[in-house]
This record gives C-alpha cells, sequence and structure tokens, in this order.
C-alpha cells in the first residue's frame, strides 16, 4: 500500500501548534496520542507476571554452539537489558525468539504458550516486535509508509477484499494511516512523515524503525543496539523515547553496547558471555560482579574481584 505525498495530514502547522499548548492542553494531546497509538491494546504499566521466557534454549551451528541453555524471564512493564561483549549471543538470542533461527533445544514461551516452530510473521502477530542493528528501512517509501507497514500486520482484510476495496478495507487503511501519524509524533518526528526514509538522519532513521516496531501493537518491543552510532545527546534523547514507551505500557527488552545507556534506563539485566548467561540482577549487582567485569575486561574473575 502507499500513499502519495500529498495525502499526508501534516502541513508544517502539527510542531509549532504543539509547541503553543499549555501544560494542560499539552497532556490532553498526548493522551490523545497515546489512544491513537493502539486504541485495543490492554496497558500494562506495572512491572508484573512473567511475560516471555526463555527455558534451556540452546542453539548450534554445526559444531559451534551459539547459545548453551540460556534461561531467563521478562517481567510485563519493565526495560530488561541484555549486555555481554561482542560475540556473547545477544543478537543471537534476539533471533531465536523472533523466529529468525529455532532452537535446537529448550523452549522460548510467550505468556507461558511455547512459540515452538512459529513464523516471523505469526510470532510478530503473536505480540513480539524488533529492531536491527543494521536499519532496515524501506527508503524509497515515506517516514509514513513505513510505519503504515507495520500496522499492516494486524490488518483482518482478506487478499480479495483489498483487491475490490471493500469498506473493512478502507476502514482498517484510514485507521493505519491515522496510527502512523500517531507513532511518527510519539517518537518525535512527525514533521517528517512525508520524506523518504533514506533522506531522514541517521538518528531519525533508529526512530523511525521504532516507530514501525510499535505499529505492530507488540507486547514486548526488543531493540537490538538502538544507540549504535549516536552521540552523547541523542543518546540521552533515546533513554527518554525509551521510558517514554514503557511509560505507555510497552514491555521493552533491550541490547545495548553502551553500559551508561544500559545502567541509565533498565530495571534489570541479563549479561551473556561466549553463549552463556553469567549474570542476572539489577542494575547496581551487575555493575559490581565480578563474573562481569572479568568478561568485560579480559580479566581472570578473581583479578576483577
Amino acid at each position: 500500500m502507499t500513499h502519495r505525498r500529498d495525502d499526508v495530514p501534516v502541513e508544517g502547522g502539527l510542531v509549532a501548534e504543539v509547541a503553543q499548548m499549555t501544560e494542560a492542553e499539552l497532556a490532553q494531546h498526548e493522551a490523545e496520542v497515546a489512544e491513537a497509538v493502539a486504541p485495543d491494546r490492554e496497558i500494562q504499566v506495572e512491572v508484573g507476571e512473567t511475560l516471555l521466557e526463555l527455558r534451556d534454549v540452546t542453539l548450534r551451528f554445526g559444531g559451534l554452539t551459539a547459545l548453551d541453555s540460556v534461561s531467563f524471564g521478562i517481567r510485563r512493564g519493565e526495560i530488561l537489558g541484555l549486555i555481554g561483549p561482542n560475540g556473547a549471543g545477544k543478537t543471537t538470542c534476539f533471533n531465536a525468539m523472533t523466529g529468525v533461527y529455532r532452537p535446537s533445544g529448550g523452549q522460548v514461551l510467550l505468556e507461558d504458550r511455547p512459540l515452538g516452530k512459529a513464523s516471523r510473521h505469526k510470532i510478530t502477530r503473536l505480540g513480539i516486535a524488533r529492531t536491527f542493528q543494521n536499519i532496515r528501512l524501506f527508503g524509497e517509501m515515506t517516514a509514513l509508509e513505513n510505519v503504515v507497514v507495520g500496522a499492516d500486520a494486524r490488518n483482518r482484510t482478506s487478499v480479495v477484499g483489498a483487491l475490490l476495496r471493500l469498506p473493512r478495507h478502507h476502514r482498517e487503511e484510514r485507521t493505519a494511516v491515522e496510527r502512523a501519524m500517531a507513532l511518527l509524533e510519539f517518537v518525535g518526528i512527525a514533521d517528517r512523515a512525508a520524506d523518504k526514509a533514506k533522506n531522514l538522519p541517521y538518528g531519525y532513521q533508529r526512530r523511525l524503525e521504532i516507530a514501525r516496531a510499535l505499529a505492530t501493537e507488540p507486547k514486548l518491543l526488543c531493540l537490538d543496539e538502538p544507540a549504535a552510532g549516536f552521540n552523547p545527546a541523542e543518546k540521552e534523547e533515546l533513554m527518554e523515547l525509551i521510558r517514554k514507551i514503557r511509560s505507555d505500557g510497552y514491555t521493552v527488552l533491550l541490547i545495548e553496547h553502551d553500559m551508561r545507556l544500559v545502567m541509565g534506563v533498565t530495571d534489570r539485566i541479563v549479561v551473556l558471555e561466549f553463549g552463556k548467561k553469567i549474570a542476572e540482577g539489577l542494575p547496581a549487582e551487575i555493575r559490581e560482579n565480578p563474573a562481569v567485569i572479568a568478561a568485560y575486561l579480559g580479566v581472570p574473575e578473581d583479578d576483577a574481584a
């Protein structure tokens, strides 16, 4: 589905309009944006029961064991950090959770339901969305169109219904565009809705990829090194966006190399090294953990202690 540039419901006045709002008007506006972003999603803000769980997940590629009996859970409403040195298996773990790879052993469960051999598309519909280390946008499509593609994951219209342009298709198409615009505003780039993705600044492309993932209405949002290539100011803005996403009721799993960002935004942290989990705990506990220090500094654990 494509939309002409003159179809985009922004005319330069949106940002100025928001800037002139009073505090009360801004709060009301943000509430309306949140409602438009995901009107049917059950909001879960407080940390609660386990949403997703890895139970002894093992992944082998020939004679190489990329993940070795990895187990941890992600609680609804939290920001969980997944860290480790290069080659620790972090992205491989993401790929096992999102259907890119199928575990050689163990299980991935979403709300106590094993994902088994579910396809990537089905896993997205079940409620797991992700971004990528290397940005994967549709460069020739506008920012708005990229987010609408994500919203299409929730559409119910059949191929025949879309071809015949039945009323349900029109309703879903209109709703998708409205939600996509709300999401672009949510991540702070609504004024660039009509620009092609390839023409956006790097930081905006990162935000656009997050908006597209949110358009699928995920129960769990997985961010794979979203701060890669950012300067310190951009990292601060990203931290605020991640907190805002959690405050709006999402659960977040974060892979990130920047320890200051991880320590500043996560509720708990899981640490991998050579495909094994070596630590799990609160940021303050992980910061002082000898095994974690040894893994990052490359020194014996006794010396790190």
